[in-house]
């Protein structure tokens, strides 16, 4: 078995420094009647959408399986569990709250505390229920107010027994993805209505933020954003100036207003009907400061001039691709954040997804992942340079737990260290879950600088 290995010295080889595992809920819930409808479903129901033309009603069937499930985690020694409430399981229409859908994450959360682990709850991963999307979804201000009263029944039940909370998961995915490129839920158009989303996520986030912190002050609370380096092929002056677009479009749009309560000056390029309306006092409710900043890190991304003086992607250079196609580049991951934390005066990090999705083969009851293994183990180093810059980042989290419902790739690909068989649910550690485990568990109490306290 290939092993995960870190230098002997490495802080994250110390107690202090926390490894979990992460899930959402609508990648490994199921149980579809023990909830409202949300816009995943809508979107799964349409032809063309899924490349497998399946949904997440059932799932991993984590809701009837969620006792053997928080076992499994514990068995792999991880300090902590990264999981996503379900808005649509814990709220009904009418603004009350769905008192069996809330208890099954309050049983969870006992659980998982009583097993002497942390938990990470993100209130948003995606499934805004479908009757706000019928409404206009994130295009509607309204919604973000919606957030907020949802925002405070999960602090009320579950409050600070939740050791961190994120806001939202990626608002990138939801905006970019959902309301602008149109290939996640809801499915749709357009820039205009991608940067309106993207205006009221982060109002969102906000508002929840005041919650939160009335409710946990306790508690960790801050946000996930995703991130991927703008690189370029050339160093041709327009590819450069597309390559730095692209990564304040993408990236630091997201980032800059919560840190420094103004969007990228990317804004003054856009016309008028694709700017967000952002109204008085907005950005103060954006910029609250946050406990800790989660990064969800998988690959970079290589762009070009257009030709019109914005960006357009280019394929990558290597052959050396996970199954989603994208490039395996740890160098990349450890220049993002040492970068991010010279630009910015960010407050401690955790790395709350990272992993790969490979061509994994159960045989003989074992799947032999030795280039997902690789792929920890070459990140893991990367986070470990970047403390070493002086980053500080306080955990990591692999992506994910188990094989589940990759969103509009259906069931096709597998970013678990747990093999799940649709089939009969039956879950299989990978080699990849040994050896995140083993490293895991070799951990010594009291580990300074290589050096074991007496």
């Amino acid at each position: 078995m290939k092993n995960i290995n870190l230098p002997s010295n490495s802080m994250m080889l110390s107690k202090d420094f926390l490894f979990g595992v992460a899930t959402s809920s609508f990648q490994i819930e199921g149980d579809r009647k023990g909830r409202l409808d949300c816009i995943w479903d809508t979107f799964c129901e349409e032809d063309g959408t899924i490349s497998d033309a399946t949904n997440g009603d059932i799932a991993c069937d984590h809701v009837a399986l969620w006792k053997q499930d928080v076992a499994l985690i514990e068995n792999l020694g991880v300090d902590a569990y990264r999981l996503s409430i379900s808005w649509p399981r814990v709220m009904l229409q009418d603004g009350t709250v769905n008192e069996v859908g809330m208890q099954f994450y309050v049983n969870l959360v006992n659980e998982i505390v009583k097993r002497g682990m942390k938990v990470f709850v993100t209130l948003y991963h995606w499934d805004l229920p479908q009757y706000l999307e019928d409404d206009g979804g994130w295009l509607n201000r309204d919604t973000a107010y919606a957030f907020e009263k949802y925002a405070e029944a999960v602090a009320k039940a579950l409050g600070e027994k939740v050791y961190s909370y994120a806001t939202l998961n990626e608002p990138f995915c939801s905006a970019y993805l959902g309301y602008e490129a149109g290939i996640h839920a809801p499915g749709k158009t357009g820039m205009g209505n991608g940067r309106k989303a993207a205006h009221h996520l982060l109002l969102a986030h906000g508002l929840a933020l005041k919650v939160l912190n009335h409710h946990c002050p306790s508690s960790q609370n801050g946000i996930v954003l995703n991130f991927s380096n703008c690189h370029t092929t050339t160093d041709s002056e327009p590819d450069k100036r597309a390559a730095k677009l692209a990564d304040d479009y993408h990236n630091q749009w997201y980032l800059q207003p919560i840190i420094e309560g103004r969007y990228p000056d990317v804004i003054d390029m856009l016309d008028a009907d694709s700017k967000p309306e952002i109204f008085e006092g907005d950005m103060d409710i954006i910029s609250q400061p946050i406990d800790y900043l989660g990064i969800n890190y998988y690959t970079r991304t290589l762009y070009q001039s257009d030709g019109n003086g914005w960006f357009e992607i280019v394929p990558p250079e290597t052959n050396e691709l996970t199954a989603m196609g994208w490039e395996i580049t740890p160098d990349a991951f450890a220049e993002l954040l040492i970068e991010l934390n010279e630009r910015y005066d960010l407050p401690p990090i955790y790395i709350t997804e990272n992993g790969a999705a490979m061509d994994d083969v159960l045989n003989d009851g074992e799947v032999i992942d030795d280039t997902r293994t690789a792929y920890f183990h070459t990140h893991l180093n990367a986070v470990n340079q970047a403390i070493d810059k002086g980053v500080d980042i306080r955990g990591y989290f692999a992506w994910s737990l188990m094989d589940n419902f990759e969103w509009a790739l259906g069931y096709s690909k597998r970013f678990g260290i747990v093999y799940v068989d649709y089939d009969t649910q039956k879950r299989t550690l990978k080699q990849s879950a040994l050896a995140y485990s083993k490293l895991v568990k070799s951990r010594i109490s009291g580990y300074i600088s290589g050096i074991k306290e007496e």
